[in-house]
């Protein structure tokens, strides 16, 4: 528990802004606390994991690989998304196979739920671009997507008029910021926080954008595919996001086996992908425990959240409401929290 001389309207340090930080400090700040967050990059938080994600809201989708708490989490965060962020896309997403990841595609279907199956007529009734492309789809109605590298600013303008700091280029540790006798530090910094969890390990995750105006989607597509599910993501000015592999390894940067990848298995979705505009390639390390699970672990007054592995844009929300129960009322997940 937290010491009993904290109050629960403690004045609180978070160190890391990225999506994990920025939820903590929003929804803290809300409930009326002092709260500063602070960062070691610059406000453009290209360093940051969050800058690489790919902001899928797909709670019923993950289900198929992700254990009952990932799924628990995630529906309880898109309330919390469409109450925060209203003007968040809510578009549903899609999921489709061609014909030899077929059996992928069916066990897709029985593992999921709250979709609704749709032949090749509903399929380009909602999505025109992919007419004549594919024999059905699956379609997850509740689901929905977010950019980050757009949202994330919005969360911090909104930390702000909740009365919230924000320190960017701040190289302040935990330690330093445990001394507050009156104070709760709470730390959100990623693989960063190895010195205090050397559990943690960094998952590589490669995404591809690319722009042209040929193709127009309204939310995001999964791909059956051999290795790893594809997803092409529709951004803003024409863009699409390409990925995300999944893979065992703490380098940077974009394969070229998966670049082969990713853009063959775009260019299956549409051909007009194939003349598209390579903007960018980039990679970025996501933290995950050896069980691939979020962590809120307690020590005093400090709380760590972590381990939010390929899940981040999906259960910070109701990672950082827990967090905020645990501080204000002693409120407990036991599937969650470990407290020492």
């Amino acid at each position: 528990m937290l010491q009993t001389t904290k109050r629960p309207d403690s004045p609180v340090s978070i160190i890391g802004a990225g999506i994990a930080g920025a939820w903590q400090a929003l929804l803290f700040a809300q409930a009326g606390h002092a709260v500063t967050l602070h960062e070691r990059g610059d406000e453009a938080m290209t360093d940051a994991t969050s800058h690489w994600a790919g902001g899928m809201l797909a709670p019923y989708c993950e289900a198929e690989v992700a254990e009952p708490i990932i799924s628990r989490l995630g529906l309880r965060s898109l309330d919390i998304w469409r109450r925060e962020l209203p003007d968040t896309p809510f578009n549903g997403s899609l999921v489709v196979a061609h014909p030899r990841e077929r059996n992928d595609f069916e066990r897709f279907a029985r593992m999921t739920e709250d979709h609704r199956r749709l032949d090749a007529a509903g399929l380009a009734e909602l999505e025109p671009s992919l007419e004549g492309r594919f024999r059905d789809a699956l379609f997850f109605p509740a689901e929905g997507h977010v950019e980050p590298r757009r949202v994330l600013p919005q969360l911090h303008d909104r930390i702000r008029a909740a009365g919230g700091t924000i320190k960017f280029s701040s190289d302040v540790t935990v330690s330093d910021l445990a001394k507050n006798p009156d104070g709760i530090v709470i730390d959100c910094r990623g693989l960063g926080a190895r010195d205090e969890q050397p559990e943690l390990r960094g998952v590589k995750g490669e995404m591809i954008l690319i722009e042209t105006s040929e193709v127009q989607l309204a939310r995001p597509v999964r791909l059956m595919h051999p290795r790893w599910p594809l997803y092409v993501i529709p951004r803003e000015a024409n863009l699409f996001m390409l990925g995300a592999t999944s893979i065992e390894t703490e380098d940077t940067g974009v394969s070229v086996r998966s670049a082969l990848e990713l853009l063959g298995a775009a260019y299956t979705v549409h051909p007009a992908f194939g003349e598209a505009r390579i903007v960018e390639f980039g990679s970025g390390l996501r933290p995950a425990f050896p069980d691939n699970l979020p962590r809120i672990g307690v020590r005093g007054s400090t709380i760590s959240v972590n381990g939010l592995y390929r899940h981040g844009f999906l259960i910070a929300p109701a990672l950082a409401e827990l967090t905020l129960a645990y501080v204000e009322r002693g409120q407990i997940d036991n599937e969650v929290m470990r407290c020492a």
